[in-house]
């Protein structure tokens, strides 16, 4: 089953039709046929990781890419320098599976840095390990960190995760702490089994100077056990939450950020909900996404990927890569869809995709 849900996509290559960019605008941004405009980067470094968490990865991991299939430090960092000279990208973040399972990541990080000086480099990790690297990442120009964390008590923790790894999560973010990583958020996905664990989880996170945020789970999963009547919505969190605490809402920040933000007790501490299934925020994404084979994604949610690896090994020009980045952009979907009809799971689940 698990070899059938984690194939690879359909990919657009150099020798075949890239999206038509019929009526697209002359502009340089990578803007979409319903006015959105991609300004965050999500680049998937590797399918590998420490953890095998319910909700992402099968038991057995994902299919191992082979390294020469794989974007390497200097093609990343050409790709990021595009993306922000050319494109209009102003925040890069890398995403895994587990980027720290990359032995380059600090080549990665630096080469990023040098192509694109001043653009914000963000990691997502479970953090194990982080606590050993956390000081170097920084030197290399790394700006801060998104821990997942999704509860504090052991056995859940090592239930959910398939891992016993609880305490190595926990160093890595207090390495992260000590290296400046900041602001360092933790990201919780909801889930049945930690749904009681919550208010511990946001009282721990306020006393260890974090951001927490509460993502609801989305359907995938390599295990395709997601079903939306099971999952935990937004309004049953909040409700949680508010048997102990009294949360003021406030909205987001910035109109394309995915959480909601709730004051816990009057501030100065939030707590973040990032409920893409029940309160979707697709009409405002400005998201746009690199698979570790080095193909443009535009969607968490759509399976057409334009191949851009192809282009970089065949010599191509930085103004050919970004003119195929700009028409897999414009092909972007109006939304994920999930809750239409005819709904299709993406053939990628979210450990080969990237948070």
């Amino acid at each position: 089953m698990a070899a059938i849900a984690l194939g690879i996509p359909a990919v657009r290559r150099r020798d075949a039709d890239v999206p038509s960019t019929a009526g697209r605008p002359e502009v340089p941004g990578l803007v979409d046929r319903f006015g959105r405009v991609a300004h965050d980067l999500r680049i998937s470094i590797t399918s590998a990781c420490s953890l095998r968490c319910t909700y992402c990865m099968p038991a057995e991991g994902l299919p191992v890419i082979p390294r020469d299939e794989l974007l390497s430090a200097a093609e990343i960092g050409r790709l990021v320098g595009v993306a922000v000279r050319d494109l209009g990208v102003r925040e890069v973040r890398f995403t895994g599976g587990e980027p720290l399972t990359r032995g380059d990541l600090v080549e990665i990080v630096r080469r990023s840095a040098e192509a694109a000086p001043g653009t914000p480099l963000a990691l997502t990790t479970n953090g194990i390990g982080l606590d050993k690297r956390a000081e170097a990442l920084r030197d290399a120009g790394l700006t801060r960190v998104n821990v997942s964390l999704d509860t504090l008590d052991r056995e859940h923790f090592a239930r959910l995760t398939r891992r016993d790894r609880l305490p190595a999560v926990l160093a890595g973010i207090a390495g992260a702490h000590r290296a400046g990583l900041g602001p360092l958020k933790v990201n919780a996905v909801l889930m049945r089994e930690t749904l009681h664990d919550a208010p511990a989880l946001l009282e721990w996170a306020i006393e260890h100077g974090c951001r927490l945020r509460f993502i609801e789970q989305m359907p995938l999963d390599a295990d395709e056990a997601w079903r939306r009547e099971h999952m935990v919505d937004a309004g049953e969190l909040l409700a949680v939450l508010g048997a102990r605490f009294a949360l003021t809402a406030v909205g987001r920040e910035d109109p394309a950020a995915p959480a909601e933000e709730w004051l816990v007790d009057g501030g100065p501490a939030t707590v973040g909900v990032i409920a893409s299934v029940t309160r979707p925020f697709c009409g405002a994404c400005d998201r746009t996404r690199l698979t570790a084979e080095g193909s443009v994604r535009s969607c968490l949610f759509g399976d057409d990927e334009t191949d851009l690896r192809g282009l970089l090994r065949a010599g191509a020009g930085d103004d050919e890569i970004a003119d195929v980045w700009r028409a897999a952009m414009w092909a972007k979907k109006a939304g994920h869809g999930i809750d239409d009809v005819d709904f299709v799971r993406p053939v990628r689940t979210m450990g080969g995709i990237g948070g």
